[in-house]
């Protein structure tokens, strides 16, 4: 089979699997619909808190950083785990504790202004379509790359199964959809993390592999890497060029602005007591760390392929740099995508692939006959190509999309219920009142 209708088939088995489960659970009344009815157990809200957090950004965006920008790229590992541990610790169970189960109904009564609470829904708003454009983009390229449709059908198509699920099943609906899309990315960022963690130092486990040597070098892959982008005029892989306060300040400002998250804060009313909303932060902590612990390596792996695959010669040799005609299927493809873009400088047939903007490098480069970098490779490629650059079965790249897609088709629901939340209670002020009635009324049944 192949990899297009590999990909057609998972992606399309998701769809249908999120479709089954948004009618299954589908929402009876309006409690269910905003806040599941506050029947959700914490270890299922955990799995869906930790769906709702991972976006795209985790899924895609975040290896991509730190495979290129190496200790760096850490600052956005701290920054957004931090972030979620503030609001799950100390904003979410007190917002609970006050009775209010979205941002601008809290500010609204605290400030005792109903100005206050229509500018916190205009900013909630603002804030959430710029987060779900971010999402639909991841979709778009997965669409654009393994299924091999212009990115305006892919966007078209996620929204139209988010919706569907979203209107049908409501907050209830999400919540489990939510479960399962988390097993889904889970698994499709750990899978290929270990295959490859195998393929270059035989461990196993990807958290263990980050330390361990290259098979067969006796060295260590990240002193590898240090090796081989120093060679190339990057900066050491290793070694970070910000000072100690641009790497708080970026931490602290990414933390204080995913604490706010506000398909994040409504997850803690789903589950039926305070005590239970602190037990699923918990859940939800463990489930992120799983992605979260994974990804640097991830990134790592990522870059040690590329690099690797560029140059698998000796720096400045006559057969150092790969061969144009020669560049394997994966780069074609996303070529395609415009996401990797090669341009020969110097006409000589071979791909450089070195940092032209390091001054200290240059006078080597002009000695090689190097005229600038040829090679450009969007970030955002890094975890779902890496598969096709380690050459894993296709079944494997497949499962990567179906997670990317699950990933970001979660935290777009999950933004789009909580924009209909505000704008709803901005106009309806008896909306908690009925949450609390039909919560009542099923009791009594």
């Amino acid at each position: 089979m192949t990899l297009q209708a590999l990909t057609y088939l998972v992606v399309g088995g998701s769809f249908v699997l999120y479709i089954v489960i948004a009618i299954w659970s589908r929402a009876h009344n309006t409690g269910d619909f905003y806040i599941a009815g506050k029947t959700v157990s914490p270890l299922a809200n955990g799995m869906a808190t930790a769906a709702d957090w991972m976006s795209a950004a985790s899924f895609i965006s975040m290896a991509g950083l730190i495979a290129f920008q190496g200790y760096d790229g850490s600052v956005y590992l701290m920054g957004w785990t931090g972030g979620y541990v503030l609001l799950a610790l100390f904003l979410a169970p007190y917002l609970r504790k006050f009775g209010k189960f979205t941002v601008p109904e809290f500010i609204a009564e605290r400030y005792y202004s109903k100005t206050a609470r229509i500018v916190a829904v205009i900013c909630l708003i603002f804030v959430s379509f710029t987060y779900v454009a971010g999402q639909m983009r991841g979709v778009g390229i997965v669409f654009s790359r393994f299924l091999e449709v212009d990115v305006e059908v892919g966007l078209i198509v996620g929204m139209a199964i988010v919706f569907f699920y979203a209107v049908l099943g409501g907050m209830k609906g999400i919540t489990y959809t939510q479960v399962a899309q988390y097993c889904v990315l889970i698994f499709a960022y750990t899978v290929p993390a270990i295959f490859i963690a195998l393929q270059i130092t035989g461990n196993a486990i990807p958290q263990l592999a980050f330390g361990s040597e290259v098979s067969g070098s006796g060295v260590g892959l990240l002193d590898k890497l240090d090796e081989i982008v120093t060679s190339l005029g990057f900066s050491q892989y290793t070694d970070g060029s910000k000072s100690t306060i641009d790497v708080f300040c970026i931490t602290l400002a990414l933390m204080v602005g995913t604490a706010g998250l506000p398909h994040i804060i409504v997850r803690f009313f789903t589950v039926p007591k305070v005590r239970d909303a602190r037990a699923s932060a918990g859940y939800a902590l463990f489930f992120i760390a799983i992605l979260y612990t994974t990804a640097p390596a991830v990134g790592a792996m990522a870059r040690y392929n590329l690099l690797n695959t560029v140059q698998p010669g000796p720096v400045g040799a006559a057969d150092g740099n790969l061969l144009i005609d020669s560049r394997p299927d994966w780069m074609r493809n996303w070529e395609r995508t415009g996401l990797v873009r090669i341009d020969d400088r110097n006409g000589d047939g071979r791909i450089q692939y070195y940092e032209d903007k390091n001054v200290a490098f240059q006078g080597t480069a002009d000695s090689y006959g190097w005229q600038g970098n040829e090679l450009t490779v969007d970030r955002d490629i890094m975890v779902l190509a890496n598969p096709e650059i380690a050459g894993l079965p296709n079944w494997v790249i497949a499962l990567v999309a179906a997670g990317a897609i699950a990933a970001a088709l979660s935290t777009a629901a999950g933004l789009l219920l909580v924009i209909s939340a505000s704008i709803r209670r901005a106009g309806s002020p008896r909306l908690w009142h009925l949450l609390l009635v039909s919560r009542r009324h099923r009791c009594s049944r």
